[in-house]
């Protein structure tokens, strides 16, 4: 056993130099302070931090019992143990609620004195031991990474726009670390939804020599609206700066110093975006309500499937209001996916959004598209509660020439 550091509360100066001479006898034990009364046994504590505090009952100013409760909530860690004269039912009972780990009736000799606390410290830091495993397997727990690919090959869907929306919905809910990466690598528009004029992107990034830590990170990203963001190169051709073993080094570094990560993606399967795809804990792909959409969703299912990546997939529904003469079930039954989520049709606030650089979930919390986002977070993490105020419309079922069509997509 360590050293135990002891600190001697009794309002007598000779009990207090007795019980000194006690635990001199003893190797293992210290006496650190000495307090005359509750108010310096708290003070003392708070400075001294000793294993154990021998704390009186009765003593002046603040008695040994709110001593010790005061000392138990500022610092729990400390054990404190009762000395007292009177060995009555109730003094232990009042004792215990205060927090004592023990109480050890006067007069005692050096050896029950000793023996006792040796005892509650041996107890008391075990008790600690296993609860800071506890909150550290909690801790990981909690900040376990998640990398989610928002992904189409079709453009025009939405997909940066629900991206975007959707990084900074997650911030606002968790008041956790989220990390927001444009793997558009020549057209990407995140930067622009996000307010951001960058002057280091990923294409820098790629330039620097060494480990990819997370302070070197930090030096490329931008904060907006509690994310923080790694743009786009600024340049078409500065595309070419990014390899895939670049972009998987830049993912790992995200995920040793994020809570999420979601990554914005070009409309097609390059390298870069497989990557993406291969470290993602989540893919949400993105569709809506139209043949050529549906027939491109369709093959990357198709592809998904064969990459074994499938598993990972929640498929969305991008403006699932209106009259399209397509159906959600239309959808469901030549995708065979269940779609996951659904987002309603609303032009003016989105392109209002995009124009001012603010993400609709800022613009308009309670628009039915901003809580169709919230929707969708659950999927990311099943922790989170769905909110029931918002259910998406769908368009009055119409007859049409598409239905045929939709059926025969191979």
């Amino acid at each position: 056993m360590k050293e135990i550091k002891v600190l001697i509360a009794d309002d007598v100066e000779e009990t207090r130099k007795n019980i000194r001479l006690l635990l001199e006898l003893d190797q293992m034990i210290t006496v650190v302070g000495e307090a005359g009364n509750g108010r310096e046994a708290v003070e003392l504590t708070n400075s001294i931090q000793p294993d154990v505090v021998l704390m009186d009952i009765n003593m002046p100013d603040v008695d040994g019992i709110k001593a010790t409760e005061a000392i138990s909530v500022a610092t729990p860690q400390v054990a404190v143990i009762i000395v007292s004269v009177q060995g009555e039912q109730e003094y232990l009972k009042r004792a215990m609620l205060a927090g004592a780990k023990e109480y050890l009736i006067k007069p005692f000799t050096a050896d029950e004195l000793s023996s006792t606390i040796k005892r509650v410290v041996e107890l008391h830091r075990k008790r600690w031991q296993e609860l800071g495993k506890m909150e550290t397997s909690s801790e990981v727990k909690k900040h376990q990474p998640t990398v989610v690919t928002v992904f189409s090959t079709k453009g025009g869907v939405g997909k940066t726009c629900i991206c975007t929306n959707l990084a900074v919905a997650l911030a606002r809910s968790t008041r956790e670390k989220v990390g927001l990466v444009d793997l558009d690598l020549q057209f990407g528009d995140v930067a622009v939804m996000m307010n951001i004029f960058p002057k280091r992107t990923i294409a820098e990034l790629m330039q620097e020599q060494g480990e990819l830590d997370a302070e070197l990170l930090e030096n490329y990203l931008y904060e907006r609206s509690g994310v923080k963001v790694l743009a786009s190169p600024n340049k078409p051709e500065l595309s070419e700066l990014i390899t895939p073993e670049g972009v998987a080094r830049v993912l790992k570094a995200f995920t040793h110093s994020y809570d999420y990560v979601l990554v914005d993606t070009p409309p097609i399967f390059n390298d870069t975006t497989l990557v993406a795809l291969d470290m993602s804990d989540r893919i949400l792909l993105l569709a809506s309500l139209d043949l050529p959409t549906v027939k491109n969703i369709k093959r990357s299912v198709d592809i998904l499937k064969t990459l074994g990546l499938l598993p990972k997939v929640k498929l969305l529904l991008n403006r699932s209001t209106g009259s399209h003469g397509i159906e959600p079930e239309d959808v469901e039954r030549v995708l065979e996916l269940g779609i996951d989520g659904q987002l309603p049709s609303d032009g003016k606030l989105v392109i209002q959004s995009v124009n001012r650089g603010q993400p609709f979930v800022l613009a308009d919390a309670n628009a039915p598209i901003a809580r169709s986002v919230e929707n969708i977070l659950p999927l990311i993490d099943p922790r989170m509660k769905v909110d029931e105020r918002q259910e998406v419309p769908r368009a009055a079922k119409k007859k049409g020439f598409f239905g045929k069509p939709i059926i025969g997509i191979r």
